[in-house]
């Protein structure tokens, strides 16, 4: 008998199922031939203008701290060196004009979203993703951005998406519009409803959008352009205390089995609403009394319920619509094939060496495994 996988082990193997068929069919032009495109019953069919860029922005901002480790003699460096290459020729691919695998940046309203997604994987791995393009695939990558610039966000988290995208532009040595940012970041300051959670916009939601959108477009767009304004510069700590605020509530809502609660909109992105607490994770700033080895087993569960469940992938590979298998009424109007790799943004620990703690530490229980087991845990607190 093979001996049983570690977590990391496991991780990549997730990750290889959720990258491989996107990443290979849009380095060959083949994503718009071989993408199976399945749509909610909810939505309309123009939703597949739009679900091969939600696909790659979304893949690629879960993959991409992971890429950017670059290669080594190991076989995950051996991957990694490969799958950085795929993405490479998958971003020529999506932003040439020419190409047949072309993204729609532009038409409809969708494509600001995907592009923010895109452009946050992009300074997620600024060397393996920005820096090692050549300089055709940079220019087109800047036209693409730009050319979201005629959307129109709503007064909600869709403010980030914009912020995302000049945050990247000013990474590239682009022009971009400050004012965006001033926007999205003062009005989410004024949504802020207390105890490391945002409003998405003026009113409370009860779902994961803190987790799949603000907090983490927040800390970057604050990591990378924060500094350049005082105002801004003054955002940068209480952001950062309510994110890992947000973290430590992420952490005990993870089920003794593995499992939490499926609330609010966009459930058909599974894991992915684990992605704020990946990222504390990733950025080694996890609340204090929640341990890396706590996180890393948690999420575990949860990944393998989720990714593990019958009809997650069709025959061909290709994610399904559901929250815990096939589930095609669990996604709203909006949601298709490319919708659901949102979930890769779950995997964001992998950006960690595997010499770190994250990954070698015994494992260890959770919060609520703990409780429920009569052991005894520190009281919970607001900020």
């Amino acid at each position: 008998m093979s001996p049983e996988p570690t977590d990391r082990e496991y991780w990549l193997d997730v990750l290889t199922r959720l990258a491989q068929p996107v990443l290979t069919n849009l380095a060959e032009g083949r994503l718009r031939q071989r993408m199976p495109v399945e749509i909610a019953p909810a939505g309309k069919p123009e939703r597949g203008e739009y679900t091969h860029l939600e696909a790659v922005g979304r893949l690629f901002t879960g993959i991409a701290p992971w890429l950017e480790l670059g290669s080594d003699p190991s076989p995950e460096g051996e991957q990694r060196r490969q799958y950085a290459d795929l993405a490479r020729r998958g971003l020529r691919a999506a932003t040439d004009p020419r190409s047949p695998d072309f993204l729609n940046f532009a038409r409809g309203r969708q494509p600001l979203v995907d592009a923010a997604f895109l452009a946050h994987a992009i300074v997620r791995a600024p060397r393996e993703l920005w820096q090692r393009l050549d300089g055709e695939t940079q220019r087109n990558v800047v036209a693409a951005l730009n050319s979201t610039h005629g959307i129109r966000p709503s007064p909600s988290n869709w403010l980030m998406f914009s912020a995302m995208i000049e945050a990247a532009l000013s990474m590239m040595g682009e022009e971009w519009d400050r004012t965006r940012v001033d926007y999205a970041l003062t009005q989410h300051e004024q949504w802020y409803k207390g105890d490391g959670v945002y409003g998405d916009g003026p009113t409370f939601h009860w779902d994961y959008y803190n987790s799949f959108v603000i907090q983490p477009m927040l800390l970057d767009v604050l990591r990378l352009v924060g500094p350049t304004t005082p105002a801004w510069q003054r955002l940068i700590d209480p952001v950062l205390q309510r994110a890992r605020r947000y973290a430590a509530i992420q952490e005990r809502m993870i089920s003794p089995e593995g499992t939490f609660p499926p609330i609010g909109r966009s459930l058909a992105y599974r894991f992915g609403a684990f992605q704020l607490l990946g990222q504390m994770a990733l950025r080694r700033q996890l609340p204090e009394g929640v341990t890396p080895a706590q996180v890393r087993s948690g999420l575990t569960a949860v990944i393998h319920r989720m990714i593990e469940a019958p009809g997650t992938f069709d025959a061909q590979g290709w994610l399904t619509i559901g929250f815990c298998g096939h589930q095609p009424s669990i996604g709203e109007g909006y949601i298709s094939t490319g919708s659901a790799y949102l979930c890769a943004a779950g995997l964001l620990p992998l950006g960690l060496p595997a010499t770190d703690e994250f990954w070698t530490a015994a494992p260890a229980d959770w919060t609520a495994r703990k409780a429920w087991r009569g052991e005894n845990v520190t009281p919970d607190h607001a900020i």
